[in-house]
């Protein structure tokens, strides 16, 4: 399946429509996973080793951690790629990446549950080009909610 494929499967799943909030997105990722979803950050995060975001797929919810950024868009946006990872699936995959950021950020973590963790360590695989085609469209979707309900015409005729 090509990425355009991927993309708009994964977002017919979710049945949002055309535009949402990410309110409406984080409740369908609810839905779909049937877990909480926690987003939190944590300024170390990419101050060593670059990492911006990663999700850690736990027995009842996701976590999703992520850098600081000034950006509320930026902050998004790092938030909507793991969100992508979640929603495409890849926290069932099998397939992990690099574990030593997760380690180092939470050592009293057990092993197992640390290697279940998605560390954006690689950008030029199939699933994070993926992840990241997921969250552009994600946030357009977002972005046309903002201007949904008060269009041009029908603020100036």
């Amino acid at each position: 399946m090509n990425i355009d494929q991927t993309v708009a499967t994964a977002v017919a799943d979710l049945d949002l429509g055309e535009h949402f909030t990410f309110d409406a997105l984080t409740a369908a990722v609810r839905r779909q996973r049937q877990h909480a979803i926690r987003v939190a950050e944590i300024p170390e995060l990419g101050e060593k080793d670059g990492l911006c975001a990663l999700v850690i797929f736990l027995d009842d919810a996701d976590l999703i951690v992520h850098a600081h950024t000034d950006s509320a868009l930026h902050t998004q946006q790092f938030v909507l790629h793991e969100f992508a990872h979640i929603i495409l699936g890849h926290c069932e995959t099998g397939r992990y990446f690099d574990a030593a950021p997760v380690d180092m950020l939470f050592p009293d973590l057990p092993a197992g549950l640390r290697l279940r963790a998605l560390a954006r360590s690689s950008v030029d695989n199939e699933e994070e080009i993926d992840a990241e085609s997921l969250a552009d469209y994600l946030a357009a979707g977002i972005r046309g909610s903002a201007f949904a309900d008060t269009s041009y015409t029908e603020i100036f005729g």
